[in-house]
């Protein structure tokens, strides 16, 4: 499939609740845009998780430009679209390479959110550029985590760096970053452990990491991408906001999208944070992740082949 076609595929379920829930607004011959349908429309949005404010900017719009007219649904899908462009308009970024030497990629998130799976993604992404990759895996509090990103390592064909069992992961990660520098790799990408936004003492272990390969390779790591779990809905905002703050993030990544209607949450998290959306994970096979691109993702919620 296309770059559109993935977006498409991975915004499915949010897609089908907005147009049948659009579509349920409108009589054949159109609406008269009254309080009542401004009210419903908000509604509509809102469900998906756009938010309050965009919301209201949505239905504020289509009531100044259509107060007491009769519209019809492409005029409001029209005028929907255009205003999430504006909304979600950023350059379409990839990764920040380094000028020369490895890149380091540190990675961030909340259990659960799909970080791992997302981790195995970025490897497949430059494996198929033909990078060489490393990965530390920096969540030595967790057995499982180690063991899931060394499956994916020998799965996809890239070295992985790990320590023993509650190791200090800014050990492992400065491990990591010497095998990337004395083996001439392209990238370094680190995990870390999963956290609350809320546990300061793990806030703090991110701020240690960032500390130590700061100093092994000037200015990384190059980027700090945040995992949002896209069916985490609203309360991704909260664990952005936290993790923005300690991590210096660089970027997000929004995974899951393809298991949730709520994947208007983009919305929000791009009106609350000035931090770009690199990439959006659309399904869980190493090609699924998609670089984000706003005009191809408005038009997508609004697809309605997708339904």
């Amino acid at each position: 499939m296309g770059f559109f076609n993935r977006i498409k595929a991975g915004l499915k379920k949010t897609s089908s609740v907005l147009n049948t829930d659009i579509r349920d607004l409108f009589k054949t011959e159109g609406r008269l845009v009254d309080d009542q349908f401004l009210d419903e429309l908000f509604a509509t949005l809102v469900k998906t998780d756009i938010g309050g404010k965009a919301g209201t900017e949505i239905r504020d719009r289509i009531q100044n430009t259509f107060r007491g007219r009769v519209i019809h649904m492409t005029e409001a899908l029209d005028a929907v679209k255009q205003h999430l462009k504006e909304l979600l308009a950023q350059p379409e970024e990839s990764i920040r390479y380094a000028t020369s030497g490895p890149t380091v990629v540190m990675v961030v998130g909340v259990n659960g959110s799909g970080k791992t799976t997302s981790i195995a993604k970025l490897a497949h992404m430059f494996r198929t550029q033909g990078k060489s990759v490393v990965l530390g895996a920096g969540d030595t509090f967790r057995a499982a985590a180690v063991q899931q990103l060394t499956i994916w390592a020998e799965r996809l064909g890239v070295e992985i760096v790990t320590g023993e069992p509650g190791a200090d992961p800014a050990s492992v990660a400065h491990r990591a970053v010497s095998t990337a520098l004395s083996e001439g790799k392209d990238v370094c990408i680190l995990d870390t452990a999963g956290r609350l936004q809320t546990q300061v003492n793990l806030m703090k272990e991110l701020e240690k990491i960032h500390r130590v390969i700061g100093k092994q390779i000037e200015s990384s790591p190059h980027e700090v991408l945040l995992v949002l779990d896209a069916t985490a809905g609203q309360n991704g905002i909260s664990q952005a906001r936290g993790f923005s703050e300690a991590a210096n993030c660089t970027g997000l990544v929004l995974a899951k999208l393809d298991g949730t209607a709520k994947g208007g949450v983009v919305v929000p998290i791009r009106q609350e944070f000035d931090l770009p959306v690199k990439f959006i994970g659309v399904g869980e096979t190493p090609e699924d992740l998609v670089l984000f691109n706003a005009d191809e993702f408005s038009e997508a919620l609004f697809d309605e082949q997708t339904v």
